[in-house]
């Protein structure tokens, strides 16, 4: 496709095509960090058709499509009063969709949202790096028996 993926709401039709790249992708991405049985439970737990649908008709997820093939997803949550970015994944032969799917996610939230928060795996050095780039500022690093199985939590302002 001429120009690259195309970045767009997800829609109920998307919410098959989502979990498929998280089991895909994610989980392959995850195995080598937190091990494959984690990985697959993680996948299970977040990547999951119910979860996903919710957030789709909540509004919360984009896609990146190239060709009618999935090449990248973002999710935004609401948690606490706080929004919070909760997946971000792009295939990496797409190099910058992740930033091009967090710009739509960012721009979407309501326009008195000062701040705006990320979360990623401990152990996923590369998504650290890419948040810290990108001026997030670690809030926390949650609490594991493993250390790289917990999540951390960064911030910056809009």
């Amino acid at each position: 496709m001429e120009g690259g993926p195309i970045v767009r709401d997800a829609d109920r039709d998307d919410v098959m095509a989502v979990c498929r790249f998280g089991e895909e992708h994610v989980r392959a991405w995850w195995a080598p960090l937190i091990g494959e049985e984690e990985a697959a439970r993680r996948v299970r737990m977040w990547w999951n058709a119910t979860d996903i649908a919710g957030a789709v008709a909540r509004g919360a997820v984009v896609v990146a499509e190239d060709g009618g093939c999935l090449s990248g997803v973002g999710q935004h949550d609401f948690d606490g009063g706080e929004h919070v970015i909760r997946k971000l994944s792009a295939l990496p032969r797409y190099r910058g969709l992740g930033l091009r799917l967090l710009e739509v996610l960012i721009g979407r939230l309501p326009v008195d949202v000062e701040r705006v928060y990320a979360e990623h795996l401990v152990a996923d050095e590369r998504a650290g790096a890419f948040f810290e780039r990108e001026g997030f500022t670690v809030e926390r690093a949650g609490p594991s028996a493993d250390p790289r199985l917990g999540v951390v939590r960064r911030s910056r302002d809009r």
